[in-house]
């Protein structure tokens, strides 16, 4: 039974690559008993090798797959549902976009140390984003500000501990 606390809050998990997006978010979608959305899902075949050749993007790359997560939220939103999503959203301006569709979104960032990224990037098999690229991430991030919706969690935690966080942030009445 899904938990309407959040109502029809559109909740996106952010940070940079191994920040713990994927499995926080999902945690807090299966305890709120809403849809979940991997972000990294919808990045075109060509974003995903260009990671993968070691290449960051740039805002061009990022506009299609910017522009299928603003459509997720759209429709999630539309559904009365709610719904969590995984979205590095390093750019203030890619939360801004989020924003504009009129739904309730709200941020978790999930902030971590770059040494403490970088290893756990390190020990990480089978994902597109190499390394070398999480320098490249840290330099365009833009934290989330006081006048956006949201909350900024420590990542460095435990799992447990972090989802615990997240979900008394996102669903508190007056956030």
């Amino acid at each position: 039974m899904a938990n309407t606390a959040c109502g029809s809050r559109v909740v996106i998990v952010m940070g940079v690559s191994a920040s713990g997006k994927s499995t926080v978010g999902a945690q807090i979608a299966q305890r709120l008993g809403v849809p979940f959305l991997e972000g990294d899902r919808l990045h075109p075949a060509s974003n995903r090798a260009k990671m993968a050749s070691g290449h960051p993007l740039d805002d061009v790359d990022r506009r299609p797959w910017l522009a299928a997560l603003t459509e997720w939220i759209r429709s999630t939103a539309a559904g009365g549902h709610g719904g969590v999503a995984t979205c590095s959203t390093l750019k203030r301006a890619y939360r801004d976009q989020f924003r504009r569709t009129g739904a309730d979104v709200w941020f978790i960032y999930l902030a971590l140390d770059r040494e403490i990224a970088a290893e756990r990037i390190a020990h990480r098999h089978g994902h597109f984003m190499p390394p070398k690229l999480l320098g490249s991430q840290y330099d365009i991030l833009d934290p989330l500000q006081a006048d956006e919706p949201g909350v900024t969690i420590d990542a460095s935690g435990s799992t447990a501990q972090v989802v615990a966080a997240a979900l008394r942030a996102a669903c508190e009445p007056d956030r």
